[in-house]
């Protein structure tokens, strides 16, 4: 089993706190480097967020 593998069976029923944790570490990277590699950060949260899964309508 690799990787990825492992990684998709921890996170299967946990994907909207997964995509917090992404959301969370984005923003610290856009912190730390000024917002100098936004537009990378930004799409590579936006993969992860399609691995996951389709986002459930938010709550309000």
């Amino acid at each position: 089993m690799s990787m990825l593998d492992k990684l998709k069976n921890m996170i299967k029923g946990h994907e909207d706190t997964a995509r917090q944790g992404v959301e969370k570490a984005g923003d610290a990277v856009d912190a730390k480097t000024g917002g100098k590699y936004q537009g990378h950060v930004d799409t590579a949260q936006q993969k992860i967020s399609d691995q996951l899964g389709e986002q459930p309508p938010e709550q309000r």
